[in-house]
């Protein structure tokens, strides 16, 4: 947490208003966020009582709800939601600004992440760093960039596993463009992988499965996804606790996003994907009708 802190009050654009949501914490969270607090005028914290039971993915944005009602968006040109297990190089945020003010059609957007190899046990940019991978047609969910327009335009997060889907599929249905860069100015670590889950590596993979049935995504994408995942680490285990997680979702008929329209545009998606790669089927899907243009 003082590595997420550190590296966003040194950065090169600072935010205005950084509110932090101290979730419940138990152990010397508190005093390190008050510590911070004092030490830089734009930091706000809010805690909540601790709930339990961990939530992932709903539990994620009901924090983040915490955390945005209590400003007025309308103030704000951008707003971004980002975990407090990030290193973020120096230029970040300005970087993310220059790309938005560059391009008004840009709803939401972000680098990449990297996670520590094994032999980088300080968790530092020098040292080795591997990519999570994370697609170029989406922002990544630990570090949302978001332009206020956009962000209340698409109704905000759904608060349920895949959210961070949801959303960027739903920008591009309104005609903004959702996006990702892999450059080294704007690569970031996260000093916890992705998808590796509060409990195990393959809880987090199965929820993954669960988060592709909710959001509505076919069993022939579905698995494709799960086939090319194996070649993945954890190695075929991995993809197939991913397929496992979405057909057990089938066999049980749990709960899918309730949005007909959504779901045609994203299997919509999908399918061009299939044939065309993700860049294109990006570019394709992006809503002409409703395009952004610059004032």
């Amino acid at each position: 947490m003082r590595r997420t802190l550190e590296s966003v009050i040194n950065q090169t654009r600072i935010p205005d208003l950084w509110v932090i949501v101290d979730d419940g914490s138990s152990d010397s969270t508190p005093q390190i966020l008050e510590e911070y607090a004092n030490k830089v005028d734009f930091i706000k914290i809010i805690r909540r009582e601790d709930r339990g039971e961990r939530k992932v993915g709903p539990g994620v944005i009901d924090a983040f709800y915490t955390g945005y009602d209590t400003i007025n968006p309308d103030e704000f040109e951008f707003v971004c939601k980002f975990d407090l297990d990030l290193d973020l190089p120096p230029q970040y945020f300005e970087i993310m600004i220059n790309r938005m003010n560059g391009n008004p059609q840009i709803g939401t957007c972000s680098g990449k992440a990297y996670f520590p190899g094994t032999d980088n046990k300080n968790k530092t940019f020098d040292g080795t760093l591997i990519s999570e991978g994370c697609g170029s047609e989406m922002s990544v969910g630990m570090i949302k960039f978001y332009r206020t327009e956009c962000f209340k335009e698409i109704g905000g997060f759904v608060r349920e596993v895949m959210w961070d889907g949801i959303d960027c599929h739903t920008c591009r249905m309104h005609g903004w463009v959702a996006c990702s860069w892999d450059e080294p100015e704007i690569r970031f670590i996260h000093l916890r992988a992705m998808g590796s889950s509060h409990k195990s590596i393959l809880t987090g993979r199965m929820r993954h499965g669960f988060g592709q049935w909710f959001m509505g995504t076919s069993l022939l994408y579905m698995t494709v996804s799960a086939v090319f995942r194996m070649t993945k680490r954890p190695f075929v285990i991995g993809g197939l606790a991913m397929w496992w997680g979405y057909v057990s979702s089938m066999l049980k008929d749990k709960k899918r996003y309730d949005n007909p329209a959504f779901r045609k545009h994203l299997r919509s998606f999908q399918y061009s994907a299939l044939v065309k790669g993700k860049s294109d089927a990006a570019r394709a899907s992006t809503s002409p009708t409703q395009s952004k243009q610059p004032s």
